[in-house]
């Protein structure tokens, strides 16, 4: 499976729309509004584009619901629900496989339209002969939101509630009545959590047991700026992270609601690991105080490192630093190199059908494929995977002949599929790819060096500023 193409949003797209109280930021026909109709091509001009419209819907921040409990039976419709919107959304076959890099919401936006409410619903529907094959939606923290098809293929709902103050994309594939691939991303944010006076933090990735790779993440429900170094200190010095046995680590802002926390090196095998929030009644920036959050608790499992050397075609698999398996491996031939540097396991999919025309590869070309996969492992929210791949075992091995993704045989796949957890360590090296981004694909992290890491911080800024500072230097490092 080869890489997604990640393209950027970009002023000659005419699809920017404002939608249930978010701002839509639609990646699909470039210089088109995503409702634009299109007609049957004139004799002798370009042929009809193949695209379907989707209804895009939610509702709006403060609705309660209504119609007599029909929300609560999940029928949302227009004048059943309060504050229910939908959005005429057209996805083509130039946006299949298109990801928004950095999906942005104007800030203009919230004051003229409200924030959709992430206790509604979200729900994609085709509005004409068609079928929806996939959607992915993910927060800006690489979580993933479930959802079902339902049974014609012709409707999709979230099964898990959206989270309160979260930058999601939204990636759907459809097919057309003729069976042409078309697809659309999409951008929302949803409103802040009811009591969006106060600061609170909203910790990643939840209870469970995770590789020694496992990223912490801290969720604002309301961003800081950079410009308020201070406030950033005062919020950073306010989240604890402890762990047995103790490591050093450092909290690093990706964006004005984001941090990220790492250790200097890999978490060491077993680690308990405790992040705690104590910013209830902290004031941060100008009379802004933080408000309770939960604490989380996770645990860290075996040391599971996966390192391919596309050189040697060769993986080499290691649990607590014993070499446990060498497996032959094909990684991304000319042209669809493999991502280079470390990622680490987001999750664990044991079917997947992956299609050519998903990243651009036009059906009909030699290089077009659509297969079903098993034991996949994800490792970029893109598409890349560890998986099963029984068409190519005579390459393992020998040579680079996938399309981006890192394939072996089926018994090779199982065994690494059952091995292996989200948070484990996959590393890829002499591969001649792009280098892993650190934040906008999954989790990429390790791939800053330690120095670049510590710069994130707001911390060491301010452990920089003149004695004047109300924030007492000696204090301003994370407990770890």
């Amino acid at each position: 499976m080869p890489r997604m193409r990640r393209t950027r949003p970009t002023k000659a797209w005419g699809a920017v729309a404002a939608v249930t109280g978010a701002m839509l930021v639609v990646a699909a026909a470039p210089g088109r509004a995503p409702d634009a109709d299109t007609a049957d091509a004139k004799p002798g001009g370009r042929p009809r584009e193949a695209a379907v419209t989707l209804l895009v819907g939610r509702v709006l921040e403060g609705a309660h619901g209504g119609g007599e409990g029909r929300c609560a039976a999940r029928v949302f419709r227009r004048g059943l629900c309060d504050g229910w919107q939908e959005q005429r959304v057209r996805a083509t076959t130039r946006g299949v496989g298109s990801v928004l890099a950095e999906p942005a919401v104007a800030d203009a936006a919230w004051a003229e339209v409200l924030p959709t409410d992430a206790g509604g619903p979200l729900e994609i529907t085709l509005t004409e002969p068609g079928r929806i094959t996939d959607v992915t939606v993910y927060d800006g923290h690489g979580r993933h939101l479930s959802g079902e098809l339902g049974p014609h293929g012709d409707r999709w709902l979230n099964t898990e509630s959206l989270r309160a103050g979260e930058t999601y994309t939204v990636q759907v594939g459809a097919q057309d009545a003729a069976g042409s691939p078309v697809g659309v991303t999409m951008a929302f944010r949803t409103a802040p959590p009811a009591d969006g006076g106060r600061l609170t933090v909203e910790f990643g990735p939840g209870p469970g047991t995770y590789g020694a790779g496992e990223i912490v993440t801290a969720a604002l429900s309301r961003p800081v700026p950079a410009g308020d170094p201070v406030a950033r200190a005062r919020l950073e010095q306010a989240l604890e992270v402890t762990s047995e046995p103790h490591v050093e680590g450092a909290w690093h802002w990706v964006d004005e609601s984001t941090l990220h926390f790492r250790p200097r090196t890999y978490w060491p095998a077993h680690t308990v690991v405790r992040v705690r929030s104590g910013l209830d009644g902290v004031e941060v920036g100008d009379r802004a105080y933080g408000g309770p959050s939960e604490d989380l608790q996770f645990t860290i499992g075996d040391r599971i490192e996966a390192v391919t050397d596309s050189a040697t075609h060769r993986m080499t698999v290691r649990r607590n630093g014993r070499v446990i398996r060498t497996i032959p491996v094909t990684t991304g031939k000319e042209g669809f190199r493999t991502r280079s540097g470390i990622k680490v396991v987001l999750r664990k999919e044991s079917k997947v059908r992956m299609r050519g025309d998903t990243v651009g590869i036009k059906r009909g070309t030699k290089e077009f494929y659509d297969l079903p996969v098993s034991y996949a492992t994800r490792v970029t929210w893109s598409g890349e995977y560890i998986h099963a791949a029984p068409w190519s075992v005579e390459a393992q091995g020998e040579e680079n002949v996938s399309h981006g993704c890192t394939g072996m045989s089926t018994e090779n796949a199982a065994w690494f599929f059952e091995t292996v957890r989200e948070g484990d360590i996959v590393e890829v090296v002499n591969s001649g790819g792009e280098k892993m981004a650190p934040f906008d694909n999954g989790f990429g992290d390790w791939n800053v060096d330690w120095r670049s890491w510590l710069a994130g911080s707001a911390l060491t800024q301010v452990d920089a500023a003149p004695p004047a500072s109300p924030l007492t230097p000696s204090r301003l490092h994370p407990t770890t």
